[in-house]
């Protein structure tokens, strides 16, 4: 290999021959990682300014390298920037052209650092900041879906199981379940954050370094909680980016649910809500389509969150101490989670104030499915009955009522009566649906009082 031919690799000097271009390609990350550009600007500057403290370089040598990066970054964001395969990564491009702009400091900024360190360190930086976007987002959807709790707070809605009408409850408790999974998703990823916010940096290629560097003032600089305490873990750990994509993959799966709903209730044989027509599509051939297009879109993207976290678990497994090639495959499903999940979240976010409650839908549904017999039953329990003989009776009820085509409501006292002799004329108001609603009054209850009072609890958090 050519002087020239090795000058544009830094590691080319023990190689006789120059990389050929299939190879090239298939070991190139710039397509990917260039992504990490701040990241890797940032990490870099607090390095150089340990080093400099610590005398490993001159302040010179500081004064050059923070000017050059300042015009690298210039160059970035003007969209200057001449970005090389050749340089393999977004870590070589950015030196490169450092090295082209300040000379020998450049080439002094790797001093007791290797790739392998460095790229550890960026990839937590950025998900960090990808994090802390997150963790922004899932406020705001928080807040939205509390403001149409708030608004719904008293709607009566078919609660289901096993999809049949079990129990009348409230539109606004049942936004409130999903409240819940997001509030436990905002756990897990500041959970996460906390295990990603360590500093790799310091642990060289694997085994640390023989230059007097202050590995805490790297940390703190980069705002850091602490640093990584072994150095072959340091640089071969992607535990905190599984661990991203496992949040991930819940909180989609949450979003999943609520999608499948929302596509149902859309549906005329439900007819619970409308959604704004700026998140639908319409049909090529069929005029009187709106398709959902958007909560379908997001049923669909989780299966790809989820594909996410099997390729990183899969990459992990048989790899041995320390950095190994592999783990440049570690970023591309890191950073398709990343993507997935931030515009999922960003286009919840505009989606549920565009959500209508058709609120008579709701209460014609529940006048379907005898929604109120388990009322009737606690009724009769009440009165001495054993629940399991109420159980009983109240089937037998429902039995009759269903061959009327009617709801229990609607029999009379005295049809009632011929079940249990228990019954009085005050059933009536124990089988309506805001008796219903109203006889949960506790806490995590489906009583309109109780719904506004968690959303109190929960705008306060």
């Amino acid at each position: 290999m050519s002087q020239s031919d090795s000058s544009q690799y830094t590691w080319a000097g023990r190689f006789s021959e120059p990389m050929s271009d299939l190879v090239k390609r298939y070991t190139a990350s710039l397509s990917f990682d260039r992504r990490m550009w701040r990241q890797d600007i940032r990490a870099s500057l607090a390095h150089a300014a340990m080093l400099a403290r610590q005398g490993i370089i001159t302040t010179d040598d500081l004064a050059d390298i923070e000017r050059g990066m300042t015009q690298v970054v210039r160059e970035i964001e003007a969209g200057g920037f001449i970005w090389s395969l050749d340089l393999e990564d977004v870590h070589l491009n950015i030196e490169k052209r450092l090295t082209t702009l300040v000379g020998d400091a450049g080439k002094r900024l790797h001093t007791g650092r290797s790739r392998n360190d460095q790229v550890a360190t960026d990839i937590r930086l950025y998900l960090r900041d990808a994090i802390d976007d997150i963790a922004i987002l899932l406020d705001e959807f928080q807040t939205r879906l509390l403001d149409l709790a708030t608004r719904e707070a008293a709607t009566p809605l078919p609660g289901l199981t096993h999809l049949q009408v079990a129990q009348p409850i409230t539109f606004g408790h049942h936004l409130l379940a999903y409240f819940e999974m997001s509030r436990r998703d905002a756990e897990r990823f500041a959970d996460c954050r906390r295990r990603t916010n360590r500093l790799p940096l310091g642990a060289a290629a694997l085994a640390g370094t023989t230059y007097p560097i202050d590995r805490q003032m790297v940390a703190d600089l980069l705002d850091f909680d602490g640093v990584c305490e072994n150095s072959l873990d340091a640089v071969s750990d992607r535990d905190f980016a599984i661990e991203f994509c496992a949040a991930s993959a819940l909180m989609m799966m949450h979003l999943s649910r609520l999608s499948e709903e929302l596509v149902l209730w859309m549906n005329p044989r439900f007819g619970f809500i409308t959604l704004a027509d700026r998140f639908c599509t319409g049909s090529s051939i069929m005029p009187q389509k709106k398709n959902p297009d958007v909560p379908e879109l997001a049923r669909g993207k989780t299966g790809r969150v989820y594909g996410d976290l099997m390729a990183l678990l899969t990459l992990m497994k048989g790899q041995p101490l320390a950095y190994n090639k592999d783990n440049q495959e570690d970023k591309e499903p890191l950073f398709d989670a990343i993507d997935t999940v931030t515009d999922t979240l960003r286009i919840f976010v505009e989606m549920i104030p565009g959500i209508t409650a058709q609120a008579e839908n709701m209460r014609d549904a529940l006048r379907q499915g005898f929604a109120t017999a388990t009322d009737l039953a606690d009724y009769l329990t009440r009165k001495g009955l054993p629940f399991r003989d109420a159980h009983e009776t109240v089937g037998l009820a429902v039995r009759r009522a269903e061959k009327l085509g009617v709801d229990l409501a609607q029999l009379s006292l005295a049809e009632l009566q011929q079940f249990s002799p228990l019954i009085g004329d005050d059933i009536f108001a124990v089988l309506t649906v805001e008796g219903a609603l109203a006889a949960r009054d506790h806490p995590g209850g489906t009583a309109p009082k109780q719904v506004l009072a968690a959303i109190a609890r929960a705008r306060r958090r």
